[in-house]
């Protein structure tokens, strides 16, 4: 009964292990809240767990003198302690080789058969036989030595795998192994006992051993290369998956890893339920295949330009379980959109009617339906809270108001309002004085009437719109920038306060879109009010006599210019902002998901930033040198009508001739100077409606305008 009381102790060992494994994984739980489960920590195994062995069934495991001293018995048959096993009849061998034999299935050393192990790249185990014994029962013993060293294998991946740091997927896998095990060592008792009562031969020892040798073998070839290669988590769940493919020809293997696979998964789809159902990563050992960035916060969304919150907090890591690779995406989204309701305030779960629990096995995909269920659920329920609850239409159509431009009475008053400060240089404009100045001009006019109004704010950037965009070129020898005369005009720019979770969609990224068309919108609204007042001054004179002065000449430009930056405003306005917002606007009607949301409102601010040219460098700069052109033009239109005045009432008539040549001819230059670089668009344009079609209506406008 030796072998009986050592398999007892042993799976009295093991029990007792466990319930210690159990209670001590409790603690850890109970201790570390359910929200933050990193950085990762896990407790070590207590050092007792180690220096008692004989506690945790390693002590067959480890190099030890017994090994030596089964040498030194074999060698000392002189001194009549212990016979070498070739002194006895074959008969009397085969009992001893049995015996030896049931002790080695379960990992134990007998009289004739030891342990060796071998250390190098890889740690082997070996079982060696005397070499005196009948070599009948020595290949009878080696045939059997595989299925020794299989279970050696395996309960050494099992104590090794029960430690916390390899975490829950392998200490569920080692559960079914130790269950596996216990059968094992069940019917190794049932032979030995079938031995007992002189009913067990070495051949049927044998018959018996072959049904397991396959099991044992693929377990085997398993928990190897999962301890060599380290893998936890999802990659034991696709070794064991792998592996099972492979032995797609031997049904009974493929059912046990098949067995296998779905036990070490099962705590993998409670945290992938959580995750899809509630939104939270209840990870404690790092091997979800989602990973949460922490150090990202929802308020991130408002100052970093480029909106890592939404992509970066929580992200597919490379090892992605093989049942789950080809819907990881949507399982990550169902999750991002619980965790955004649920940081709202918005506690919203998967209804229970609608949860299953997640389960894998054999062909069975249903696993997969809930998860596609609980992903449509997310997407409706957190569409429809931004919708309705944050109005983000609402809110889109007040920066559509503001920072498009499409409400613009409160823009005339502020630029009337402001107009000093904003000719100071970039450096002397104050913010504040400018925000002061935009809210007096909110409360005073329509806007007055729009909510929002309140979370429009003003900014100045330090630099022209062509450095901010990269298109400015110090070695540019034709560059119309000066950072000397940069004013507050060519700088200034609106923000939008946007809380969480409107942030998601519109993020600093976006608003900085948004505030690239502003700048060039706005830039061009100062450039035809100059134009205007300078047509105005015309107009003024238009009663006195200007016949053999410059002034009819100088109309006909200004008309142009006129024309010009109208026009221009016209083809922002009507032909690249409204088209795309209502297209905009039609999708975000149908959309089902918040990526869909966002993806429609990126395309509409990309196709706009296209569309008002701020993605083509040439036509761009082109645009800035006939602004500059037309505010030079402008600035000089109050000396050149006055100039003309004063040269028809003025009585001397060689002063009278130079000073009719010096505005002439300064009439001339920018009369020159304005064909030429609308001349030189032409082309420019018409190169690039080959690749970009709408530039095809403007560069027909300009070709037209340079024909007058």
């Amino acid at each position: 009964m030796r072998l009986c009381e050592s398999l007892f102790f042993f799976s009295s060992a093991i029990r007792v292990k466990s319930f210690v494994f159990g209670l001590k994984l409790q603690r850890v739980k109970a201790r570390e809240p359910m929200e933050s489960m990193s950085p990762i920590s896990c407790p070590t195994t207590p050092r007792w767990n180690q220096d008692r062995p004989f506690l945790t069934g390693r002590f067959h495991q480890e190099t030890r003198p017994s090994s030596k001293l089964a040498d030194s018995k074999r060698s000392s048959s002189s001194s009549g302690v212990d016979q070498a096993i070739g002194c006895y009849d074959t008969a009397l061998q085969e009992l001893i080789v049995i015996d030896d034999l049931l002790s080695a299935l379960v990992g134990i050393e007998g009289r004739y058969i030891s342990i060796e192990r071998f250390h190098g790249k890889e740690d082997s185990i070996a079982f060696q036989v005397d070499r005196s014994m009948e070599l009948a029962l020595q290949e009878l013993a080696k045939r059997i030595f595989p299925l020794c060293e299989y279970y050696l294998l395996i309960d050494q991946f099992v104590e090794s795998s029960s430690q916390f740091k390899n975490g829950l997927v392998n200490h569920a896998f080692a559960a079914a192994l130790r269950a596996l095990l216990l059968d094992y060592q069940a019917m190794v008792a049932q032979l030995e006992h079938q031995f007992r009562l002189e009913r067990l031969s070495i051949q049927g020892l044998w018959f018996y051993c072959q049904p397991m040798m396959g099991s044992m073998r693929a377990l085997a070839a398993v928990v190897q290369q999962a301890s060599t290669k380290h893998f936890v988590g999802s990659g034991v769940l696709n070794l064991l998956q792998s592996q099972a493919k492979a032995m797609a020809g031997d049904n009974s293997v493929r059912s046990l890893l098949e067995k296998m696979t779905e036990c070490a998964s099962n705590a993998y789809l409670s945290i992938l339920e959580r995750w899809v159902y509630e939104g939270i990563i209840e990870d404690p050992y790092g091997e979800f295949f989602i990973a949460e960035n922490r150090s990202l916060k929802k308020e991130s969304l408002s100052q970093d330009s480029t909106a890592k919150y939404w992509s970066q907090r929580y992200s597919l890591k490379d090892t992605i379980p093989g049942f789950l690779a080809n819907i990881a995406a949507t399982i990550l989204t169902t999750g991002k959109y619980l965790n955004v309701m649920r940081e709202c305030g918005h506690n919203v779960q998967v209804p229970l009617s609608e949860r299953s629990k997640l389960t894998i096995f054999g062909s069975n995909h249903h696993y997969l339906e809930c998860i596609k269920a609980a992903h449509e659920f997310a997407s409706i329920e957190l569409v429809n809270l931004i919708k309705d609850k944050y109005d983000l239409v609402g809110r889109l159509r007040s920066i559509k108001h503001y920072l498009l431009l499409d409400q613009g009475d409160f823009l005339v008053h502020f630029m009337d309002i402001a107009r000093e400060e904003l000719n100071k240089k970039v450096h002397e404009v104050s913010v504040e004085k400018l925000q002061s100045l935009l809210d007096l001009a909110l409360r005073t006019t329509a806007a007055a009437a729009d909510p929002c109004h309140e979370d429009l704010t003003c900014c100045v950037d330090r630099a022209s719109l062509l450095t901010t965009l990269g298109m400015h070129k110090d070695s540019d020898s034709n560059s119309i920038e000066d950072p000397v005369s940069i004013t507050g005009l060519e700088t200034f720019s609106l923000s939008y306060k946007v809380q969480w979770p409107l942030s998601i969609v519109i993020s600093k990224k976006a608003l900085s879109k948004y505030q690239l068309i502003f700048r060039f919108l706005f830039h061009c609204k100062h450039v035809e009010r100059q134009l205007c007042g300078a047509w105005q001054i015309h107009q003024g004179i238009r009663s006195m006599n200007s016949k053999g002065t410059a002034i009819p000449r100088s109309s006909l430009l200004c008309r142009s210019m006129l024309k010009f930056i109208s026009s221009l405003l016209h083809y922002l306005t009507f032909e690249v902002l409204e088209p795309n917002w209502h297209v905009m606007h039609d999708r975000l009607q149908s959309t089902r998901s918040v990526d869909e949301v966002i993806q429609h409102h990126e395309f509409f601010l990309d196709k706009c930033l296209r569309g008002c040219l701020l993605l083509l460098p040439d036509v761009l700069k082109k645009m800035e040198k006939l602004k500059s052109v037309c505010l030079q033009y402008a600035a000089a239109t109050q000396w050149l009508i006055s100039s003309s005045i004063d040269i028809n009432s003025q009585s001397h008539p060689q002063k009278t001739m130079i000073r009719d040549t010096i505005v002439t001819e300064s009439i001339f230059n920018f009369e020159r100077e304005f064909n030429t670089e609308l001349q030189s668009l032409g082309p420019v344009l018409s190169k690039g409606s080959q690749a970009e079609p709408y530039l095809t209506h403007l560069s027909q406008w300009i070709l037209g305008v340079s024909k007058e």
